[in-house]
């Protein structure tokens, strides 16, 4: 076997690893904040579990775990780009573990809602750690590719939820549903202190070039060198965001996500009650949700190929698009099959566009602020999570219909898409039009 054959198969060895690891963390991440919802019904019915809840404390609960999730994101932001990827895993699956089973044994409404925070923290940390890790482990031309199927993790995390809610609920109990999601400290740590890696090219960002150098050798991965941080400016962390180069963008990319993140709990949220208003019965509910979120999986995988031909932010500009026409189009009174077939397509143009912009920002930034622009918008991207079932709810409660939620949805989707386009080219973009340029200067000065 050739050297060359030798380092390609310690590199493909080393990324599917870093890949596996990282979706099943991000399945666990989703399986986490689906099944608040399915025992939601059981916790508001019987108030022997944790008390009495009324509606509004639900919700309140509900909000819990997804301001926890915008905290872990802000710190492992500021933490991940100081000591490292590997390690801000490593923490954050013991601790979102620890949570779910703390979850499981709490014995009132405020304990509950204290262990809903405690873990959302390990779960932000997480959604903003695997990005950046898989973007400086992928070949550049994998690297959509490969943050799609790692952040279809968590819409797959949520479809586990719902089908073992219903398998399940009824044998162990909301309380067993929580210590599933307990699992990956005993299933997963072990495996990924062995099996993952710290990443070279942060350690070269942070001067450690030869160890970067060794472990690049051990794993296979090629360092390539990132231009230098323009004078004056910050290195790394959340202060490298509000650079001159970097500013602008982040706003941006924030927007995007904030965008995503809105749609895609809004209508997580309020797509089953929606369509039960519009003469749908309860028994759509889970198809409905069902169809949101595999339509989001298999054409956010799709469309992540597109994204490494074409360009990440042309693919979520056009699947941004299709979420505002699909969501104008889902008031109507369309048959059954056309229904459904809206519903995937607003599926990819609003979970499946969450996943492709988390694939565009890791790689947008350079290694001394990826940590820090991955959280950034996966925190100010947690406030439109919060935000759209707010608005959904207050929409429907005011008797306004679902045809006024899914109008505003499809006006939000028209809006992101607009954002998108005025995001300036990362140094990765610029490189790779100006190859060719380069290339043809080559050829037109070599004779004939």
């Amino acid at each position: 076997m050739s050297e060359t054959d030798s380092t390609t198969r310690r590199r493909q060895r080393t990324v599917s690893w870093v890949v596996a690891l990282s979706t099943i963390v991000l399945v666990f991440d989703g399986y986490d904040l689906v099944v608040y919802g399915t025992v939601l019904p059981t916790l508001l019915k019987d108030p022997t579990q944790l008390g009495a809840i009324t509606p509004g404390q639900a919700g309140t609960l509900g909000s819990y775990a997804l301001i926890g999730v915008l905290v872990g994101a802000l710190v492992a932001g500021t933490l991940g780009d100081l000591i490292g990827r590997r390690r801000i895993m490593l923490i954050n699956l013991a601790w979102f573990s620890v949570g779910m089973g703390a979850t499981a044994l709490t014995q009132s409404v405020a304990a509950f809602g204290i262990g809903r925070f405690f873990t959302g923290i390990g779960v932000g940390a997480l959604v903003a750690t695997v990005g950046p890790l898989v973007a400086e482990f992928a070949d550049p031309g994998r690297r959509n590719r490969l943050n799609a199927i790692v952040y279809s993790g968590v819409p797959a995390g949520g479809v586990l939820a719902g089908l073992l809610a219903l398998v399940l609920d009824d044998v162990v109990g909301w309380r067993g549903l929580f210590w599933i999601g307990a699992l990956p400290i005993v299933l997963v740590l072990p495996l990924a202190l062995v099996k993952l890696p710290e990443s070279p090219k942060w350690l070269a960002a942070r001067g450690k070039v030869e160890q970067a150098k060794a472990l690049a050798e051990r794993t296979g991965i090629e360092l390539r060198t990132e231009p230098a941080a323009p004078a004056g400016s910050v290195r790394a962390g959340f202060p490298a965001l509000a650079s001159k180069d970097l500013a602008w963008p982040t706003a941006l990319l924030g927007l995007m996500s904030f965008a995503g993140l809105l749609l895609t709990y809004g209508l997580n949220t309020w797509l089953p009650q929606i369509m039960a208003n519009n003469g749908y019965g309860k028994t759509y509910s889970l198809t409905f949700l069902l169809v949101l979120n595999l339509g989001a999986i298999v054409g956010g995988l799709v469309a992540s190929l597109w994204a490494d031909r074409a360009g990440a932010k042309r693919v979520v500009a056009t699947t941004f698009v299709l979420a505002a026409g699909t969501l104008a189009l889902l008031p109507l009174k369309l048959p059954l099959f056309v229904l459904l077939l809206a519903v995937a397509v607003a599926g990819i143009g609003t979970i499946g566009t969450q996943v492709l912009i988390y694939g565009l920002v890791s790689n947008y930034y350079p290694t001394r602020a990826r940590a820090a622009g991955v959280a950034w918008c996966a925190g100010f991207g947690r406030i439109g999570g919060i935000v759209g079932p707010v608005v959904g709810g207050l929409l429907v409660g005011a008797g306004l219909g679902g045809t006024t939620a899914f109008y505003l949805f499809a006006a939000v989707a028209a809006g992101a898409a607009a954002v998108t386009l005025l995001v300036p080219r990362s140094h990765d973009e610029e490189e790779a039009a100006e190859r060719p340029l380069v290339a043809a200067a080559a050829g037109s000065s070599n004779p004939v």
